[in-house]
């Protein structure tokens, strides 16, 4: 028998399509007294590298794997993959610092992977067999992806073979072709917060060649103040298919502009829910890839993959904060701003000229009305490609498979980077440009705040193998490993400014790592695999972190630069063991299910830690020691004709096991404003227990409802590393759909998300408060009195959706 890969997903990762398998049902698996029936298991095949064709039997792979195919996408409208793996997959949550739906950062058993900068990566993503994470700071920017045209999806834990910044595992994406989609659909659907959103996807084969393509765009208002999300997509895809060999060439367009109000202090909070803090907030994205495929049978065992891409992004940051340059007060300096206010040295602009104080009338508060608006500029192009061999022919008579391949992948980026000195306006606390001054502000060139022009190489080498050797019919072995070499230059386009570290951004940093893995399989009966395996991973600074490594000129979120000595890489080892299987279940069901237990150290792990030197939310990235994430998934899973339902259940216990000094605005900060982290205290923004329960049943063969349930117990918030204070409240959350096939090619569907209208939190940290001239306090109209430094992201309260699909 061969078993299902997780409770999630039943498509296997490659374009093949699965072989069908029928077994006898064991007498455990009998729920009654009947004659013997014939049931029918998928076979589930999985990648054992990104570049698909090489697949293999998920019986035979040592590492916890979770699949999901074009369904599961689609039980959620619209079809999202950052939602599909929240609600869905065990051990995954996700926090959102921006307050914006499209841009999550995924937590999977506590590593982390973000769009946004200033989040240390330790999952890769991969689409089609290309690198997804950006070169400049190893982001992947979910909503460049075009979720309906998302063949399947791969949770993988474990595998070398995936390359920098895998530490936790990797994320696998296969798109759609016309081989494997066929016919089209129009979709239109509308709801709460002002969301409408429309797509187009077309499939069609005509001998050995087929196309495919999907157009859609999203439009959504937002539940709170300056908050809106406005996404276009666009892919293609053309194939020629031979007897023995296939080629793709695909395309990738997307547009998207992104405004998040960010977290928000709590008092201000229970008096506007809808309030944001300071503004705008917001991340435009123009992205274009071309990538090509090739897949050979050379012979009756060997096949030869190939993959090359080339991409370009550009990126816009814009970032209201507080202000950190304020009046000097009276004395010789009063007609001038002051670095963190009366006492400190005068502000200065470029070539060191004095920023005048040109709003030097406060309001009734005493608040003088200023604000820093930060902005950056990512312009990148990547580029890269794999080469690849699959063998799967006998090893003194034993069935083995064999992969190995070579990788590049490079980036050329130029950065910009600035703060600008300007208004604030009074109630919404939205930066703007008084009359009289330069657009959009008096730009900010002073210690630990300067312009930032600097050109950006890197180049990520690797080699690696994997081999899966049966050395019984129940017994098989897997060893391999991957080399990494990685090597970022910087090259500082200013002139030398005395502002900035006595290096410039000049530089060049080289690491190198080789990762073994070894793990085993053992079919102890029909319907239950065993597994163990032990790994290693290895993540190397990207350009951001080891041009942010300094204290002393500290970057804010938008990722300002500076010249900095090397941070180490990370690396990680990790044991893993479970089990899985599938097997008969009742009223003619498969029931599928896994077990699995995680325990992974971390050396020299990195982390983005806030400067004591800007406290307006600036910080820099640093070596912090080791960190110990270990946990168990559990899930289960039941697939009949009318009706499917999951339960899983995960642990994660994620420590940090080296003691360090950290900056914060928490309140239970010594005189300082340090906390001192201990071995032993909990990484922020991971809830201990996760939850997850969903299904859908036909009532009619036309009418079928569905719903999906998410719990996660408390977690500490960001800048509480040493888990000083209280946590942020965990919360139970219901989804219910529905969908209504009117004819045979139109259907209705609808969505109610957080149903019960649950008032939660996705993201905790803490904000500057205080009186006037406090360096990053500003004036809340909402609350002026507000002195409690807990800030939150809040999430969507109770939403309703609709739409129609139409097959053409």
């Amino acid at each position: 028998m061969i078993t299902l890969a997780s409770a999630h997903g039943q498509s296997a990762s490659t374009s093949q399509t699965p072989s069908p398998e029928t077994v006898s049902p064991t007498p455990e698996a009998t729920m009654v007294a009947q004659p013997p029936v014939a049931y029918t298991v998928p076979q589930v095949t999985i990648s054992t590298s990104p570049v698909t064709s090489s697949g293999i039997n998920i019986a035979k792979w040592p590492h916890p794997v979770q699949q999901f195919s074009t369904p599961d996408l689609n039980a959620t409208y619209p079809a999202s993959l950052t939602k599909t793996l929240n609600e869905q997959a065990t051990g995954v949550n996700l926090v959102n610092s921006q307050a914006n739906p499209y841009q999550p950062t995924i937590l999977y058993h506590g590593f982390e992977i973000s769009p946004i900068q200033g989040t240390p990566a330790g999952l890769s993503v991969y689409v089609d067999g290309a690198r997804f994470n950006q070169p400049f700071g190893d982001i992947a920017i979910w909503s460049l992806i075009p979720n309906d045209a998302i063949s399947s999806l791969t949770l993988e834990d474990g595998n070398p073979a995936f390359g920098l910044n895998a530490l936790g595992g990797a994320i696998n994406v296969q798109m759609k072709n016309g081989f494997n989609y066929h016919g089209g659909e129009v979709e239109v659907s509308g709801g709460s917060f002002d969301t409408i959103g429309g797509n187009l996807q077309y499939g069609k084969q005509v001998g050995n060649i087929a196309t495919y393509i999907d157009v859609g765009e999203t439009h959504e208002g937002g539940w709170r103040d300056l908050q809106s999300s406005d996404i276009q997509n666009f892919y293609g895809d053309f194939g020629w298919r031979g007897s023995d060999s296939e080629f793709h060439i695909n395309l990738t367009l997307a547009n998207s502009v992104l405004a998040g109000p960010g977290t928000v202090p709590v008092q201000i909070l229970d008096a506007d829910p809808s309030a944001q803090f300071t503004g705008p907030n917001a991340i435009a994205d123009r992205y274009l890839k071309v990538e090509t495929t090739y897949n050979d049978q050379l012979t009756k065992d060997t096949s030869l993959q190939l993959v090359g891409y080339y991409d370009y992004l550009l990126e816009r940051l814009t970032n209201g904060n507080g202000p950190n340059d304020l009046p000097c007060g009276p004395g010789p300096d009063e007609a001038y701003l002051c670095q963190g206010g009366p006492g400190n040295p005068v502000s200065t602009t470029l070539g060191g000229a004095p920023i005048p104080n040109f709003l030097p009338t406060a309001n009734a508060s005493g608040f003088s009305p200023y604000s820093q608006l930060d902005v950056n500029t990512t312009n990148t192009n990547g580029y890269g490609g794999s080469v690849q061999l699959t063998n799967t022919m006998p090893v003194f008579g034993l069935s083995n498979h064999l992969v190995g391949g070579l990788s590049y992948d490079g980036g050329f980026t130029k950065y910009g980077a600035a703060a600008y000195d300007g208004g604030i306006t009074d109630f919404t606390r939205v930066f703007f440009t008084p009359p009289g001054i330069p657009n959009p502000g008096f730009i900010v060139d002073e210690p630990g705040s300067v312009p930032v022009d600097v050109v950006i190489r890197n180049a990520y080498y690797g080699a690696y193998l994997s081999d899966t050797l049966d050395l019984t019919k129940k017994l098989a072995l897997t060893f391999g490993g991957r080399f990494n070499i990685a090597n970022t230059t910087l090259h500082d386009q200013n002139p030398p400014d005395p502002n900035a570290p006595g290096a410039g951004l000049n530089g060049g940093h080289y690491y190198m790592h080789v990762n073994p893995t070894i793990g085993a399989t053992y079919n102890l009966r029909p319907a239950l695999t065993l597994f163990g395996s032990y790994s290693e991973e290895n993540a190397t600074p990207t350009p951001a972190e080891l041009s942010c490594a300094s204290p002393e000129d500290s970057c804010s979120l938008a990722n300002f630069l500076s010249g900095d000595p090397d941070l180490k890489q990370i690396v990680v080892r990790t044991f893993e063991a479970g089990f899985r299987g599938a097997m008969p279940g009742p009223a003619s069901s498969i029931f599928s299910y896994n077990a699995d237990y995680y325990h992974s150290v971390t050396n020299d792990d990195i982390e983005f830690l806030q400067s004591p030197f800007n406290p307006i939310g600036s910080g820099f990235f640093s070596n912090i020691g080791n960190v110990l994430r270990q946990g168990m998934d559990l899930g289960m899973r039941l697939d009949a004709t009318r009706w499917q339902v999951y339960l899983n259940y995960s642990l994660t216990d994620a420590t940090y096991q080296s003691s360090f000094i950290a900056q914060t605005n928490s309140p239970a900060a010594d005189a300082n404003g340090n906390i001192t982290i201990m071995p032993g205290d909990r990484l922020p923004g991971i809830p201990e227990h996760l939850i997850k329960f969903g299904g859908n049943y036909k009532i009619t063969p036309r009418w079928t409802v569905g719903v999906t349930a998410l719990a996660e117990t408390s977690s500490f918030l960001f800048g509480d590393e040493a888990n000083l204070t209280p946590q942020l409240p965990g919360y139970f959350v219901v989804n219910l759909t529905t969908k209504y096939q009117i004819t045979p090619k139109l259907e209705f569907f609808g969505e109610i998300d957080n149903v019960t209208n649950e008032r939660y939190y996705e993201y905790g940290t803490f904000s500057p408060t205080g009186g006037p001239g406090t360096p990053g306090a500003v004036f809340v109209a909402q609350d002026p009195n507000y002195d409690n430094p807990r800030s939150y992201s809040i999430a969507a309260p109770i939403g309703v959706f609709v739409g129609v699909r139409l097959k053409i």
